[in-house]
C-alpha cells in the first residue's frame, strides 16, 4: 500500500506543479511617445488660391495646405517618425484610401506601409489625374475619368513624394511610403502619438513640407509615456 501511495505522488507531482505553478510575469518592454509640433515666430498668412476651372465642384477659392497652423500654433500634417527603430510590423489591415474631395487630396499627407495597395477615390463627377513625382517607385501618371470611381496603385519602395493633378494644378499632396511602423502625421492641433515603442533612447524625426526636418533624442521607459515638443520656424 505504501508503494502505491508513493507511486501516485510521484506520478501526480508534475500535474500538481503544472496546476499550481505561476508563470513568470515580465514587465512591459514598450512605452509611448506623445507630443506637439508647434510653430514659433511669425506665422505667415494662409495663401489663397483662386480657382477658375470646374468651380461648380471645386469652388472659387481655396486655402493652400502647405502650411496649416492652428490658433494655438499647432502644425498640421507634420510627419513624426523613429528612423531605424525595429518593433511591430509596418502593415495595414487592408487598402489605404486617398480621396479626391472638393478638388483636394484627402488626406493632404498620406502614410502608406510599403507594398500596401492605395485606393484612389473619385466621386466628384470630374476627371482627375493622379500624378506621382516619385524617384524610387515608378512614376504614376494616369487620368481618372468620372466613371472610374476607384483606381488602385501600390508603392513598394520607401520614399516621400509629391502628388498632383494635371487637370487641377492647385491639387497637391504628399505620400509617405514607409517600412517603419513608427510613422504618424500630426492632427489639426499639431499633436501626435507613437505607441508600442521599445524602451530606450530614440531619435525622433519631424518632417514638414514647408518647414523642413528636425530631430530630437527622447528616452522611453517601459510602461510609461514620454512627452516631447518640437518648435519649428519659417526659414
Amino acid at each position: 500500500m505504501r508503494r502505491w501511495i508513493t507511486a501516485g505522488l510521484i506520478i501526480g507531482a508534475p500535474l500538481l506543479f503544472r496546476f499550481f505553478s505561476v508563470e513568470p510575469i515580465f514587465a512591459d518592454s514598450t512605452g509611448s511617445i506623445t507630443g506637439r509640433i508647434v510653430m514659433v515666430g511669425e506665422i505667415p498668412k494662409p495663401k489663397k488660391i483662386e480657382i477658375k476651372k470646374d468651380t461648380e465642384k471645386c469652388g472659387t477659392e481655396k486655402l493652400a495646405e502647405d502650411l496649416v497652423v492652428s490658433p494655438d500654433r499647432g502644425i498640421k500634417n507634420a510627419v513624426v517618425s523613429l528612423p531605424g527603430v525595429k518593433g511591430k510590423p509596418a502593415r495595414s489591415d487592408g487598402n489605404i484610401t486617398l480621396d479626391q474631395k472638393g478638388c483636394a487630396f484627402v488626406p493632404h499627407v498620406l502614410i502608406v506601409p510599403a507594398g500596401t495597395p492605395v485606393d484612389i477615390l473619385n466621386n466628384e463627377g470630374l476627371i482627375h489625374n493622379f500624378h506621382t513625382h516619385s524617384a524610387r517607385n515608378p512614376v504614376v501618371n494616369k487620368a481618372q475619368p468620372r466613371f472610374k470611381k476607384i483606381m488602385t496603385e501600390t508603392f513598394a519602395q520607401p520614399e516621400v513624394f509629391k502628388i498632383t493633378c494635371d487637370f487641377h494644378p492647385w491639387m497637391q499632396g504628399w505620400v509617405v511610403v514607409t517600412d517603419n511602423p513608427y510613422v504618424v502625421a500630426t492632427d489639426g492641433g499639431g499633436t501626435f502619438k507613437l505607441t508600442d515603442v521599445p524602451a530606450g533612447s530614440h531619435t525622433v524625426e519631424v518632417w514638414h513640407e514647408t518647414l523642413g526636418k528636425v530631430t530630437k533624442q527622447v528616452t522611453v521607459k517601459a510602461g510609461e509615456e514620454a512627452k516631447v515638443t518640437f518648435e519649428l520656424t519659417k526659414k
